[in-house]
Formats: structure tokens, sequence, C-alpha cells
């Protein structure tokens, strides 16, 4: 019986064309570290971030659906310049890339591509935006149909699963403030509003405050060399030293309103120049004192200080918990000028900019149709690289697509991939 040839993967009608999508794909660093000669052969590291970035793309939600897809289109395997006739990678291999590459080579994939968008014009970087979002880790925490109850949520015992993870919250506004807790992370990005692409990312436990990473990324982002005028976000970044960074290091304008919660109300009054307590008592200066760099002028209560109110009354007229519980109240009045006096917060400039902060929340969205929020992997450096992948995944189609004449689709991650 005569044997018919193999048919290769260029006999087959191809599924889709990725060669001028990897054509402007970065290529990882070589590895100088010298392999064993024992064990199975390795793969090209490259050769394994390919299919990592389609499965990106198509929303494929577990390595094991990967291979599940590469093992019935040999074509697709020969588009990422693996040999279909010895078969995908396995699930393993894909796994031990996400979980053990450093964040830092990806990072140089990621940041050559934000340069050649730049040096396109794609890119500006005049105007930012910040924002973030929850990374919920695959734990059974965080499914509710098991069985813990009151353990679930308890901020003192890390799964076991995965230590890295920390509790978080996640606040939705489908028309009533909706707050839920969940084990993971938190994905922080600056995008360029007018393009609404990514410049910067980086992934935390779930407990890390948005002012903590807020000034270091935009060092970083300040460091790629754009002119920055304005930083857009929202309320969750209404910090001191994130309001200084912005105008005193970026020299741009920061478009961030007031937090509208946890403003507490002072305890003193003043009037005609003299500071007067909850009970209309002139209160004791204590002096001045400066705390990171900000100085004020302290006030203490007169009935601690003074003996002529001791003698004639016994405690406090307004009754205030703090007579009882310390030795009353103290007023720090700030003498240094707040970085809130240089912004004009009801200014037209203010508001127009201010509703570009939503390219962050348009560039999110996108990045959550290339499973972004919900990862398959477990482990910080694992969920990093999950995350990463996903951003240069967006930058590679937005790149793709403007070199092939097709502006229009620069932001079309999902839908620009049947085109090629």
């Amino acid at each position: 019986m005569k044997q018919l040839p193999l048919l290769r993967g260029s006999h087959l009608p191809p599924l889709l064309s990725y060669s001028r999508l990897w054509s402007n794909l970065p290529a990882l660093p070589s590895d100088p570290a010298p392999r064993s000669s024992r064990g199975r052969k390795g793969y090209d590291q490259n050769l394994l971030l390919r299919p990592l970035l389609f499965r990106c793309l198509a929303a494929i939600p577990t390595f094991t659906a990967l291979v599940q897809t590469l093992d019935l289109n040999p074509p697709l395997v020969e588009s990422f310049g693996l040999d279909p006739l010895h078969g995908s990678p396995s699930v393993e291999r894909f796994s031990s890339f996400v979980r053990d590459t450093p964040n830092c080579v990806l990072q140089q994939v990621r940041l050559p591509l934000v340069r050649a968008l730049t040096q396109e014009g794609v890119i500006r970087g005049q105007v930012l935006a910040m924002d973030s979002c929850p990374v919920i880790a695959p734990l059974r925490q965080n499914n509710l149909k098991t069985r813990l109850s009151q353990t679930r949520f308890d901020k003192t015992l890390f799964p076991e699963a995965d230590p890295d993870a920390r509790l978080g919250v996640r606040i939705h506004f489908p028309g009533k403030r909706k707050v839920t807790y969940f084990w993971g992370y938190r994905h922080h990005t600056i995008s360029d509003a007018d393009s609404e692409l990514p410049l910067w990312e980086e992934t935390h436990p779930a407990n890390t405050a948005e002012t903590k990473v807020a000034v270091p990324m935009l060092r970083a982002v300040q460091a790629l060399g754009f002119a920055i005028s304005h930083v857009a976000a929202d309320s969750a970044y209404d910090a001191e030293a994130v309001l200084a960074c912005i105008v005193n290091e970026l020299h741009a304008l920061p478009v961030v309103p007031r937090r509208s919660n946890g403003q507490a109300t002072p305890d003193y009054t003043i009037h005609d120049g003299q500071v007067r307590c909850a009970a209309d008592l002139p209160m004791v200066h204590r002096g001045k004192m400066t705390v990171n760099g900000y100085t004020y002028r302290q006030y203490a209560c007169p009935l601690h200080l003074r003996k002529t109110p001791q003698q004639r009354l016994l405690a406090c007229p307004a009754f205030h918990p703090k007579f009882f519980e310390q030795k009353g109240c103290n007023a720090l009045i700030r003498l240094t000028p707040s970085i809130r006096s240089q912004i004009d917060y009801d200014s037209q400039q203010f508001q127009t900019i201010y509703k570009k902060r939503t390219a962050v929340e348009r560039s999110y969205s996108r990045l959550l149709s290339l499973t972004l929020e919900h990862p398959s992997v477990r482990g910080l450096n694992a969920t990093r690289n999950h995350c990463t992948i996903a951003h240069i995944a967006t930058l590679l189609v937005a790149l793709t697509a403007y070199r092939m004449g097709e502006s229009d689709k620069i932001r079309a991650a999902r839908s620009f991939i049947p085109s090629l």
C-alpha cells in the first residue's frame, strides 16, 4: 500500500496568519545559564511566550484548554514556530514558564513595545490616567460554594494554596454601593489618556494601597521621557505624597478630586484669632512641631494644663470623651501650605481633564477581556507574569494594527485577530 506524504502546516489552510504579529514582538533576553544534559530537551522561551499571548487574545481560561486547542490545530502550532509533528508543549511547560520566569524578563518585552508605539506617534504620554483592579486568586476561599464560613475572610489566616495572596476589598456601583471581599492581588496601571494604551503596570498583594504604589509608578513613567502635563485619577489617590510628586517632580497638574469620606470634623474653632475647644474654652498653645516635613502649631486642653479652669470646673463642660480617656483635646493647626491649595477643583479645565480618566477604565475593560482578572496561576510572581503577558498582548496588537495601516483597530485586542 502506497504511503501518503505527511501534510505539513504549510499545505493546510491556515487558521490565522500570525507572522505579522510575531514580527513585531521583541525577543526575550537569552538565558546565560547552561542547560543540563539530563531530562527532556527544553523549549525556546520565545516559542512558549507566543502561545501564551494567543491564549490571552483568544480568552482561553486555562493552560489545559490551551494545550487542547493547540493539539486540534497543527497549523496554529506551526505558526508559533513549533513543530506540529512533535505535539504542543505540555501544561507543565507553560505553568513552569509563568511561575519561574522573573517578571523583569517579561518587562524587557513590554517596554520596547511602549517605546515603539511612542516613536510611531501612537502614544504621546501628555495626559496620564491611573487606576487599579482586583486580581482574584483561584482559591477555595473565593468560592462561596465551599464550606468555609467563619475563617473564609480572616485576614490573619493566609491561604495555604497561595501564601502570597492577601485579603482585599471590591467595591461595586451597580446603582448602590456594594462591598465584597476576596483573596488575591491588585493590579495597578498608568495609561495614556489619548490612545487608551497602558504605559506602566505593577501587581501587588490585595492589601497594598494605591497611594503607596502611585509615586514609584509615576517616577517610572517619567523616566520613559514623556512630557507629562496632567495626571488624572479618582479620589483613592488623593494623598499629599502623590499630589506633591505630580506637582514638584513631574511638573504636571494633578486632576484628583478630594476624598468625600474619612475627613474628621475638627473639635476646635478659631474665633478672633483664638483657638477654642469644643467646650468653648481657650486652648493652651504648646509650640510648633514638624512631622514629615509639615509644620503644625499645637494646642492642648486648658483643664489639664492650667489650674484656674481646674478649680472652677471638675470636668469638661462638653463631656468630651477625650477628657476622660486621655489628657483632653489636642489640636494641630497646619502652618505649611497644602499642595491642594494649588489645585483649582472648580475650574473648567479640571472637569474636562477629569473626564479623560475613563480612558484607563476602558483600558482595563480590554485587559479584563484577556482574562487578567481571573488567572489560572497562584503566587505573586506567577500572577505578575500573567498580568504582564496581557499587557504585552494589548501593546503588540496596537503596534501591529498601526503598522498595517489600521489605526482604528489599535485598541481592538480581540476583534483585530481575525483580520490577520
